[in-house]
């Protein structure tokens, strides 16, 4: 998003905006709304939505040692953080970069991936039951891609504007 609205930025030194340029602004402010409604609730939700899945998950792998999961859980929740971060500026390199360049390599050390594909599951699972539709079509495209990305299974993101 912050790219396309420099590109805007730019052309408006020089002239003023075209009528398609206007509908391109409007429909980057319009998505904006959406976005930041979708990245208030989950970061004022953030407990509700990850106790379930820590009790799920914790139920799902009693000899699982409890730091393990502990890291993982926490992981997780940085994940939805970064992957809200990008939902809100319509960027998924922002979650790249950020935070999947390094937790790869993490989940690949401490051999997590069963139980990351697990939390995975289990958290978009609540999202579904927590979200609309056009919210979860904003959020679970990221943590998909990120998901493929942690178990190393290639991936394409694609991402509401």
């Amino acid at each position: 998003m912050h790219t396309e609205l420099m590109n805007l930025y730019y052309k408006a030194e020089e002239n003023y905006l075209s009528n398609v340029d206007i509908k391109v602004l409007r429909h980057h402010v319009e998505s904006l709304q959406q976005r930041l409604h979708t990245y208030e609730f989950l970061r004022d939700h953030e407990v509700e939505i990850f106790q379930p899945v820590a009790d799920k998950l914790q139920k799902n792998y009693p000899t699982e040692n409890p730091r393990t999961l502990e890291e993982v859980l926490r992981q997780s929740i940085a994940l939805l953080r970064y992957a809200a971060m990008a939902m809100l500026l319509n960027n998924p390199e922002f979650l790249q970069h950020r935070l999947l360049e390094w937790l790869t390599g993490v989940v690949n050390a401490h051999q997590t991936q069963t139980v990351w594909t697990s939390c995975h599951d289990l958290l978009s699972a609540r999202l579904k039951e927590m979200l609309t539709d056009a919210e979860q079509d904003l959020i679970l495209p990221l943590l998909d891609h990120a998901q493929a990305t942690l178990v190393g299974i290639p991936a394409v993101v694609s991402v509401q504007s």
